[in-house]
């Protein structure tokens, strides 16, 4: 049957479960590379839950706590920088830029036209009045010299002529006619009219012929040549600049709006460019007139001392115009912007409160209050942002 040949043993060997059950067993013993790895225990999750639980319990009264304490849906007091009013020494200063220049300074023009025929000095040299400075060429006055010389002698022949006639027909006595004699009279008067007619256009000649030579019209220091020989020159024609460089002063202008305010012997304090040290000074000149173009008012500032230094060189002047004993003053931040009136804030019971004041308006970072706050009032110093009411804390110094 096909189920007995199916349990018959194969090559010999008896088949039985146990044994082979049994080896199996004994051989897994011996060779523990075989052997199933055991399996850990699973941990308990109760504990690592209780710890998150924990932790965010705390952060979460840890937040509350923080909203409770900076109670975001109350509205803040904004923190503002202040000072205290107080009354101190101030000084109100203009300061300016202005140039060296010389008090007495002249543009040398000749007189006359032509050419240059000669320039006789230099940049830098110094001269004294009178000195020849240039030389404008002569010739074609020499020929009108000498043209009104000739008619000097012409005229000089022709009254010694009709006073020779006149002499003689004196002479003659009652055999000359009356008519004559006073003919006679009248050539001599014109002879004499002509001989002061070409006198006078020699002196004018030569006048002009001196005028070819130009000279100098006060002592001093040539600061600039502005022509060359050879140059075809007139009387608008700037030979050179002269000037007197031992009275320096410091040229500048003066906008209008502060024009009003500046008054001769003014003090200043001056320092010029390249020098660290400061020089004394005081306003010697202000002009009467505003420049309509510029809207300047020209000033002049001259030295306590004496001073060395080339014109045009650059000299910043602070010119004291006002200085008080006692002044309370504002930084210009202070000033609410927009009010048509000067008006700062001070804080009064935490909150800010708008104050009208009157300042001195100037160009200076700080102004000086001449009315509206006293002594003590905590004056905010920027009132960006800042309104009528507002909660405002003052800020840690």
């Amino acid at each position: 049957m096909t189920t007995a040949k199916a349990d018959a043993p194969r090559d010999g060997v008896v088949a039985d479960d146990r044994a082979v059950l049994r080896a199996s067993a004994s051989d897994a013993a011996r060779v523990p590379a075989l052997r199933d790895a055991p399996v850990p225990d699973a941990p308990d999750p109760a504990p690592k839950r209780r710890w998150v639980l924990g932790g965010g319990a705390v952060i979460l009264a840890v937040g509350l706590a923080l909203v409770l304490y900076w109670q975001p849906w109350a509205a803040r007091a904004k923190v503002v920088a202040t000072e205290t009013a107080v009354p101190a020494p101030v000084t109100r200063v203009l300061a300016v830029n202005g140039r060296m220049a010389s008090l007495r300074s002249v543009d040398v023009r000749a007189v006359v036209g032509g050419t240059l025929a000669a320039l006789l000095v230099a940049e830098g040299n110094q001269v004294r009045q009178g000195d020849d400075l240039a030389q404008i060429d002569p010739a074609g006055q020499l020929a009108v010299v000498r043209s009104a010389v000739a008619g000097l002698d012409a005229a000089l022949v022709g009254q010694d002529q009709a006073a020779a006639d006149y002499a003689r027909t004196q002479a003659l006595g009652s055999n000359v006619a009356r008519s004559v004699l006073e003919t006679s009279a009248r050539a001599v008067q014109s002879a004499a009219q002509e001989v002061r007619r070409a006198t006078a256009l020699v002196d004018q000649a030569q006048i002009v012929l001196q005028n070819h030579r130009v000279r100098a019209p006060m002592a001093g220091t040539v600061l600039k040549v502005q022509a060359d020989q050879g140059q075809i020159v007139d009387a608008a024609t700037v030979l050179l600049t002269l000037a007197d460089l031992g009275q320096l002063v410091v040229e500048t202008d003066v906008d209008e709006a502060y024009a009003t305010q500046i008054t001769t012997g003014l003090p200043a304090v001056l320092q010029l460019s390249g020098e660290a040290k400061t020089r004394s000074g005081h306003v010697s000149f202000v002009s009467g007139r505003v420049d309509a173009s510029t809207g300047g008012l020209a000033v002049k500032i001259g030295f306590d001392a004496a001073v060395t230094a080339p014109v045009g060189l650059t000299v910043t002047a602070n010119i004291v115009v006002d200085q008080q004993a006692a002044a309370i003053t504002v930084p210009r931040a202070a000033l609410v912007q927009g009010t048509g009136s000067a008006t700062v804030f001070v804080v009064a019971g935490g909150v800010a409160r708008l104050r009208p004041v009157s300042v001195v308006d100037w160009p200076a970072t700080r102004l000086i209050v001449t009315k509206g706050l006293a002594a003590g009032d905590v004056v905010i110093l920027d009132a960006t942002g800042i309104s009528d009411g507002l909660a405002v804390t003052v800020a840690k110094r």
